[in-house]
């Protein structure tokens, strides 16, 4: 073999046997090995010699957080333009899936708020908070709102973590060169095309450095519990055990609504509709993405389900890269967790941000596990949220993640289901 042959051809390596184990588990290790070391610690009542010891223990978790604020931007900047520039959306077609896609979402984050209000779980238990928590008080303004998501300068939003702004120019750009796409297609240019691909490049590069730090999870996980139990015993996990049931009940609530919505706007009855999207569903909280569940999604949602193909590719295939209600939800109620555990109070307007922060930030969430945490970061920061408190959320983001991605193919499903009408399609059309 020659020297050419043989570094264009290597050898694919064996992935190292600690990458074999799936996270949930290697998240579930670290649970167990946290609570243990951190029983040991004190439960609740530290000695302080060992206190220098207990405060490293969170150094995992806050470089975690820290590498997840650095790519929320470029997350969302790359995705909404990388979804604009190569996805197939016809006119009429298009213009009512968007509207099914924001109607929904805007659902799901005002069910979200109701639960997290009317149950309010962060005052289930005790955090000890810092000084440093304060919460600006923010009156309705939304001629404030429109004002500010115009930025001073293109790059700003990305130094300031500014997610209205940054969709705002993500769209803006994400339109025209759409546009420009369009154009020279007809034209039968292919300069568009070097832009496309690196978009595309830039795209997977961001996933590749997010999925690194995702592998880190486990260890942010085993950092803060250790730390919380040793500190603070196990009274923090209380109101945790209830944010838990609330986002729980919420997405339940949200999926009645979508059975009540294909009930009334299509033909398929809902017990047909959870039939057939059964494999869907299981396939989007087994592997808790909605990426991974897509091509079965489509599938059901013909074979099983019944809908006409193009139907099934605008929810499925389409919508997915934009639909992400449960990830929506979940943030929203996060939110408002937070400033629940730590003594706050968000105010009209600044629920109102956290609605609209919500709704951009689902649509840059890439159709991947744990993102999710990553846009969460810019829905804390547009109301002044700490964020070094998602690192609570961490360590039952992992359960919560599946559920939420089986409710974002539910919300997929349903926008089918209603552009699909509410007449079957005909044997010949079959």
């Amino acid at each position: 073999m020659s020297q050419t042959e043989s570094t264009t051809s290597p050898k694919t390596k064996a992935s190292p046997w600690w990458q074999r184990i799936p996270l949930t588990l290697q998240i579930l290790i670290a649970l167990v090995a946290a609570v243990s070391v951190g029983i040991a610690l004190g439960a609740g009542n530290p000695n302080p010699s060992n206190a220098t010891l207990i405060n490293n223990l969170a150094i995992p978790a806050q470089l975690v957080l820290k590498a997840l604020r650095a790519l929320a931007t470029p997350l969302i900047l790359v995705a909404v333009l990388h979804t604009l520039m190569t996805t197939n959306i016809p006119g009429r077609a298009g213009r009512r899936l968007a509207v099914l896609l924001l109607t929904n979402t805007t659902v799901a984050i005002l069910v979200g708020l109701f639960v997290a209000n009317v149950l309010r779980p962060g005052t289930w238990g005790n955090v000890a908070t810092s000084t440093s928590t304060e919460i600006t008080t923010q009156s309705l303004d939304p001629w404030a709102i429109v004002k500010d998501a115009v930025p001073e300068a293109v790059l700003k939003p990305l130094v300031d973590n500014n997610v209205i702004q940054l969709i705002v120019i993500a769209l803006s750009f994400g339109i025209v060169l759409r546009g420009l796409k369009s154009e020279q297609i007809v034209q039968g240019k292919i300069g568009y095309q070097t832009i496309e691909d690196v978009i595309g490049i830039l795209f997977e590069a961001v996933v590749r450095v997010l999925n690194w730090v995702i592998a880190l999870v486990p260890f942010a996980v085993f950092g803060i519990v250790a730390k919380t139990v040793a500190m603070q015993g196990f009274a923090p996990f209380k109101s945790l055990g209830a944010f838990i049931v609330a986002v729980l009940l919420a997405l339940l609530l949200q999926a009645c609504y979508y059975l009540i919505r294909v009930k009334f706007g299509s033909w398929v009855h809902p017990l047909k509709f959870l039939a057939g999207g059964s494999d869907a569903f299981l396939t989007a909280f087994s592997t808790s993405s909605s990426a991974a569940a897509m091509p079965i999604t489509f599938e059901v949602l013909q074979t099983k389900v019944g809908l006409r193909e193009s139907s099934a590719a605008l929810g499925a295939l389409v919508g997915a890269n934009f639909n992400n209600d449960g990830t929506a939800l979940y943030e929203a109620m996060s939110a408002l967790y937070i400033s629940q555990l730590i003594g706050q109070h968000l105010s009209l307007g600044q629920q109102l941000i956290v609605i609209l922060t919500s709704i951009f930030a689902s649509v840059g969430a890439a159709n991947i596990p744990n993102a999710g945490l990553v846009t969460m970061t810019l829905v804390f920061t547009s109301v002044g949220l700490p964020t070094q408190y998602i690192a609570l959320l961490v360590t039952v983001d992992w359960f919560l993640d599946r559920c939420r991605t089986a409710i974002n193919v539910m919300g997929d499903m349903t926008v089918s289901a209603l552009l699909d009408g509410k007449k079957p399609r005909s044997v010949d059309e079959a």
